[in-house]
């Protein structure tokens, strides 16, 4: 395998696998044998989703009611920069990693380390990205120094959100996204945001809206998920309004349907992957333990995670662990009626 790895972008080579990273606009390609070949797994995880906090205090001291982590203000953990450390220069000495996705709190301010975990995953090349809902000036310095792209979760109250996306395309930033979980108690104000992205100046600079489908866990289980016709309906408002839009790799399948049914299949397909977890991403939570992916941690089988933090061989002791290669199995050998595989743990 060889790996060309500069400031601008991080080339993998190699007879059955291969990728190019622009880290400037993360723009990401990957394809197997050839350009026509889809490789179903990669020989490291790609992105990193690390959880480093499960402290929370949520919006303006209330905490999201759909949470899937239920994460509270009262929670104790958080991630040290020297575990951070040891578990990433594990998975850097694979040569794949080209992005980590930083599990924190809401306003980013929860574990005092974030910084520099980010600062040297930069120093070594690695894009830090994360997900945040209400930041203050500082905190949105800050971001825009070390991300690449950061996520802004929409909640209730819209404008907390909206201020947050304007505070960070101000500073320069362009990969500036607003998440929105999907289900059906708020589904109309789904609809609104898009009505909003359109027509609110704080939103002018947006790159683009991401739908998260429901997954029923932790506080979110008392949620409805919306079905494939309310799906269908958000991706006809987008392409109608022309807003540029993405989603979870969980709701490939849904979205699939929707593009064979808008008639636009042939346009989109190739823009989709169905769930990568275990195949291209990692997840791995607060305590260093390893995951599929983060809703997966605590399901039957999941109970307990991979120990990273005292793995000796990051690929031969978690990548390629008899459990790891189970669940992996079941993922590819899980697909719908468009071949698209789909999450073997929840209803999505």
């Amino acid at each position: 395998m060889i790996v060309l790895d500069n400031e601008k972008e991080k080339i993998v080579s190699s007879k059955k696998y291969n990728f190019k990273f622009n880290k400037q606009t993360g723009y990401f390609v990957r394809w197997g044998k050839n350009l026509d070949d889809d490789p179903d797994i990669a020989p490291s995880g790609e992105i990193l989703d690390l959880e480093i906090t499960d402290i929370c205090t949520g919006i303006n001291g209330v905490v999201c009611p759909f949470c899937y982590k239920a994460n509270l203000p009262t929670n104790k953990q958080n991630m040290s920069f020297e575990t951070f450390k040891t578990i990433f220069d594990k998975i850097y000495k694979t040569k794949i990693l080209t992005q980590i996705a930083f599990g924190a709190d809401s306003h980013a301010t929860s574990n005092p380390d974030l910084w520099k975990m980010m600062e040297y995953a930069r120093e070594k090349g690695v894009i830090p990205n994360i997900t945040v809902a209400q930041i203050d000036e500082d905190t949105a310095d800050k971001l825009a120094k070390y991300c690449g792209a950061v996520a802004v979760s929409v909640y209730d109250n819209k404008d907390v959100a909206y201020d947050s996306v304007k505070l960070l395309t101000d500073r320069g930033m362009k990969q500036v996204n607003i998440h929105r979980l999907i289900e059906k108690k708020s589904y109309l104000k789904t609809i609104e945001l898009l009505n909003d992205i359109k027509n609110d100046s704080r939103l002018s600079k947006l790159n683009a809206v991401v739908f998260l489908s429901l997954k029923q866990k932790g506080r979110g289980i008392h949620f409805e998920r919306i079905d494939d016709v309310q799906f269908m309906g958000l991706v006809k408002l987008a392409l109608e309004k022309q807003i540029s839009f993405g989603f979870d790799s969980c709701s490939a399948p849904k979205f699939v349907k929707a593009i064979k049914m808008l008639g636009c299949y042939d346009k989109y397909i190739d823009m989709t992957e169905p769930c990568e977890s275990s195949l291209f991403s990692m997840y791995i939570n607060v305590k260093g333990e390893f995951y599929p992916c983060s809703f997966t941690e605590g399901t039957e089988g999941w109970e307990k995670g991979i120990d990273v933090v005292n793995c000796n061989d990051f690929i031969k002791d978690v990548w390629q662990n008899p459990r790891l290669n189970e669940f992996r199995n079941k993922l590819l050998n899980h697909k719908d009626c468009n071949n698209c595989r789909q999450c073997p743990i929840y209803n999505i």
